[in-house]
């Protein structure tokens, strides 16, 4: 015997069963394309909220040209002191023209004044420069500075002072101030009290000033 109502009844399940599974097919596809995104739109949110805010607390501040200067004068002396040679060249033009403090030619190249500087620094030990006083100029892409200097140190087992005044040439090259000229006069030697032995002073200074 048919019975119509048991076969809407049939239908009717088919209908509901064939829209569950569209419904999890859809919800299924969603799932992979946003996993494919890189997650949930709720983990997104959840990142966003506990990720730390920007720290305005020690903004970056760019130093002037001046201030360049200085800097960079700070660290060839500091490099020169400890005989940082790669270092104090990162400052030095390759064709710098360096005057030292005796009566001798001018030393023309980054490479000669290396080799002499090696010469020197090799014989001293405890070596201390202080400098004070210090000028600087721009203009434009070039620049000079002038400070004076007080040097101390144990040359060749001898306690050796002098005092004196150095005066760069700077040019400015790709945002970089590099030392184009440099020249450095001796003043006096510091002289010991009287009664002791007189400290010998280097009978040309091995460039104390950078």
């Amino acid at each position: 015997m048919n019975r119509p109502d048991l076969w809407v009844d049939v239908r009717l399940d088919m209908r509901r069963a064939f829209r569950n599974l569209a419904l999890l097919f859809l919800a299924g596809t969603l799932l992979a394309a946003n996993l494919a995104l890189g997650g949930t739109p709720q983990n997104d949110k959840k990142k966003k909220k506990n990720a730390p805010a920007a720290d305005d607390s020690n903004p970056v501040i760019a130093l002037n040209d001046e201030q360049q200067i200085d800097y960079m004068i700070s660290e060839v002396l500091g490099a020169w002191q400890i005989g940082d040679t790669e270092r104090m060249h990162k400052d030095y033009l390759e064709d710098v023209s360096v005057v030292n403090g005796g009566f001798a030619p001018p030393i023309i190249g980054w490479t000669n004044y290396l080799a002499l500087y090696k010469l020197q620094r090799a014989t001293m030990q405890q070596v201390r420069m202080d400098r004070s006083n210090t000028y600087i100029k721009v203009n434009g892409t070039t620049a000079w500075a002038c400070y004076q200097w007080e040097f101390a140190a144990i040359v060749s087992g001898t306690p050796s002072a002098a005092r004196g005044q150095t005066t760069y040439v700077l040019v400015k090259r790709d945002n970089h101030w590099f030392i184009a000229h440099d020249h450095t006069s001796v003043v006096q030697s510091v002289q010991q009290p009287a009664g002791n032995t007189p400290a010998a002073a280097p009978a040309a200074p091995p460039k104390p000033a950078n």
